[in-house]
């Protein structure tokens, strides 16, 4: 029997929530979409959630809304998924790539040698789940050698007057700093709930307020609604009423509203987050971690510290002493047993856009020494006890098999 890396978990309350959306005659933006909203604000205790239709989209809208324009910088991990790069170079502006931490989190030391006078935005990203420094990253843009550097542009950027901290928490929906959940480490915060994220909607994707003041963030909620809907005055909702057909277009905005029949799936699972779905992922990568702790060749990615509690979003797993070269033959003999890994990410210097924007893996050793050594094992609510102790057999078998027969082989 086959063991797939990320299924959906759809259970029967994932399907009644649907077909109550689906039976109600308003499957677009609407009550769901609100009550979803509610909900991620009341659990990350974030002042304000927006649903959008991606973390892309999520992403390009605060970039645009904050005034982020061509000329500026945003500086970002080399090591993530391109997404967060392409929604840079969507407003037109220029990504700044940094090398990482061995926990696979943003090098806070070499983020602070790039910041200049075009820096507008630090967007750092919670890769696997696992938040990063925010201390660190927070008190840096408030340092006054820092904070002076910075030169305002915009409306907004002008209320703020700082860099602005955008937390990537595609991965990170349920992860703990300092007892705080993602969601309110940074200015804002932006969560990914994609069909492989531990909470999703299919695609979808949760922007969460946490300006300081003077920024009212109710207003900037209503704001960044209007925005998701090509800065319309109504929703479809509000258009449907008798009567209510007439609207205006007050700005330039984007079509980036998630629809009832999306925010169904989510609010189905969110109900049943911390007690099941959480619970279960630490299951599985708790059960990693008690058999790998034994093997020398192993580097266990971490799940909790003094500071942090991981979602368990992946379980990076990373082999010491291997090649890329004979990372990539282990998880040719793991499919082999119909078990499906896989790897995150590829650096962005590696991929064929960003080479030709000039971007060299080589400025990025420790980005290409993680990558080259990862494997992702599968992590989700639906594994047995007996799915994992395949799943870790199968691993220990590969990394037998290719390193025994490199040594046999010199």
């Amino acid at each position: 029997m086959n063991i797939p890396f990320s299924p959906p978990f759809v259970d029967q309350e994932v399907i009644d929530e649907v077909v109550e959306s689906l039976t109600s005659g308003w499957i677009t933006s609407g009550p769901k979409v609100k009550a979803l909203e509610i909900e991620l604000a009341k659990f990350t205790s974030a002042s304000h959630a927006v649903c959008v239709n991606s973390w892309t989209s999520g992403a390009i809208l605060v970039m645009k809304w904050f005034g982020v324009k061509p000329g500026d910088e945003v500086i970002i991990p080399a090591y993530t998924y391109s997404a967060t790069a392409l929604a840079v170079l969507h407003c037109g502006a220029k990504p700044v790539m940094v090398d990482i931490n061995d926990d696979l989190t943003i090098n806070v030391n070499h983020l602070r040698n790039v910041i200049n006078p075009r820096t507008k935005i630090i967007m750092p990203v919670d890769i696997a789940g696992l938040p990063c420094d925010y201390d660190a990253i927070n008190s840096l843009v408030q340092n006054p050698d820092i904070s002076k550097l910075f030169q305002a542009e915009s409306e907004k950027q002008q209320l703020l007057n700082r860099i602005l901290v955008i937390s990537d928490a595609a991965h990170s929906f349920g992860a703990q700093y300092k007892d705080r959940q993602a969601g309110v480490l940074t200015d804002i915060t932006i969560f990914s709930f994609h069909a492989v994220k531990n909470l999703t909607t299919a695609e979808g994707g949760g922007i969460c307020l946490n300006l300081p003041e003077p920024f009212n963030n109710g207003a900037e909620y209503s704001l960044m609604k209007l925005y998701s809907l090509n800065g319309q005055n109504k929703d479809a909702l509000a258009k449907s009423k008798a009567g209510s057909w007439k609207y205006d277009i007050l700005f330039q905005g984007l079509k980036a509203n998630m629809p009832d029949l999306c925010a169904a799936v989510g609010l189905a699972q969110i109900r049943k987050y911390d007690d099941h779905l959480l619970f279960e992922r630490a299951r599985v990568a708790y059960a990693y971690q008690k058999f790998f702790i034994s093997k020398g060749w192993a580097q266990l990615p971490i799940l909790d510290d003094e500071n942090r509690r991981s979602c368990y979003h992946l379980y990076a797993l990373r082999i010491h002493g291997i090649t890329e070269l004979q990372r990539d033959q282990m998880i040719e003999e793991i499919s082999k047993t119909g078990i499906s890994v896989n790897v995150h990410f590829i650096p962005m210097p590696m991929l064929t856009l960003f080479k030709e924007l000039g971007y060299q893996i080589a400025n990025y050793p420790n980005s290409y020494d993680q990558y080259s050594r990862e494997i992702s094992l599968p992590i989700y609510p639906q594994l047995s006890d007996e799915d994992i102790l395949r799943v870790c057999n199968a691993v220990e078998s590969a990394y037998l098999s290719v390193t025994v027969h490199d040594e046999a082989s010199v």
